[in-house]
């Protein structure tokens, strides 16, 4: 029965020794040579800085910072504008995850809350990125996602409806290539038809010649046989006697 007791007490004593190591105060946590009041000072100072700058300011260190500092600059000009002015500051908070360490600190805007965080590699304590995002409820996360799948489910409708067009087309080209065909031989067919007129054209013009030259040898035999000259006699008309005798 003592020996019973005893086992109990032991693990009653294991169990509140975990629990006080799992509540350690990150206050009092030496973060690879940094305290939690250093991480604290230095993301508040980083605020107080960028709310005071002004627009020759922020234009310098935009063209002679480093890339997490002009970086930084812009999504803060842009949570300004999206949330309103900075009023006040809110909770810190201090997260190690594997080989990276988090110190998040939350501003009050005008219209909404927003973490700007702080991501150091912690063994080196380098800093890897400086992050602003809004504080967003649940409902609203919700929201959101659902507005975005229906956009994309839309979208990828919209496309496949666009596809399904294309190919009900798809009949109509062999319909045009046949017009065009058509077309084509039509072409070719009349400019065959007016080549072959043009000869008959130049017949045309080799008979009136003739009647020409018939007419002058005409003109010629009346003017010998009435002893006159051809240029004293006017020809009218010459018609072709009928050699039907019925």
């Amino acid at each position: 029965m003592k020996k019973k007791i005893f086992l109990i007490a032991v693990l009653c004593l294991c169990m509140l020794g975990l629990a006080a190591c799992s509540k350690t105060d990150p206050t009092t946590v030496d973060y690879n040579g940094y305290s939690y009041d250093d991480l604290k000072t230095n993301c508040q100072g980083t605020v107080q800085t960028l709310a005071s700058m002004t627009d020759e300011d922020k234009q310098y260190y935009l063209e002679n910072s480093t890339e997490i500092i002009a970086n930084l600059i812009t999504r803060w000009e842009d949570a300004v504008e999206e949330y309103g002015s900075f009023v006040d500051f809110g909770d810190f908070e201090i997260t190690k995850s594997g080989k990276t360490l988090t110190a998040a600190q939350t501003l009050h805007m005008e219209d909404r809350d927003v973490i700007l965080t702080y991501v150091y590699t912690y063994y080196s304590m380098e800093l890897e990125d400086i992050t602003i995002d809004g504080v967003y409820s649940v409902g609203e996360k919700m929201s959101t996602a659902l507005m975005n799948t229906l956009m994309g489910m839309g979208t990828v409708f919209v496309v496949l409806i666009f596809i399904a067009f294309l190919i009900s087309r798809f009949k109509y080209i062999s319909q045009l290539e046949n017009w065009f065909r058509n077309r084509k031989t039509k072409n070719e067919q009349a400019v065959t038809e007016t080549v072959a007129e043009e000869p008959a054209a130049d017949e045309e013009e080799i008979d009136e010649t003739d009647d020409l030259a018939l007419v002058a040898v005409i003109t010629a035999a009346l003017a010998a046989s009435l002893e006159t000259s051809p240029d004293k006699l006017i020809v009218r008309s010459i018609r072709r006697k009928s050699t039907n005798r019925w």
